[in-house]
């Protein structure tokens, strides 16, 4: 049996997206190690729909 690690697969969102009013969502999904960033991850990843560097944050 695999043991289970403290790492999880995380959804990163786009925060400018919504409030730009352009239809659809930029999203990421990475991995993170659960034990030591508790908190929810904010990285900074391109947006392709804005065609620039926006802040992404975790989501649910």
């Amino acid at each position: 049996m695999a043991k289970k690690g403290n790492r999880v697969q995380v959804v990163l969102e786009c925060t400018e997206h919504k409030t730009s009013g352009v239809a659809g969502t930029s999203r990421y999904i990475t991995t993170k190690n659960k034990k030591n960033t508790p908190e929810r991850m904010e990285l900074k990843k391109y947006n392709p729909i804005l065609k620039k560097v926006t802040v992404h944050k975790e989501i649910k």
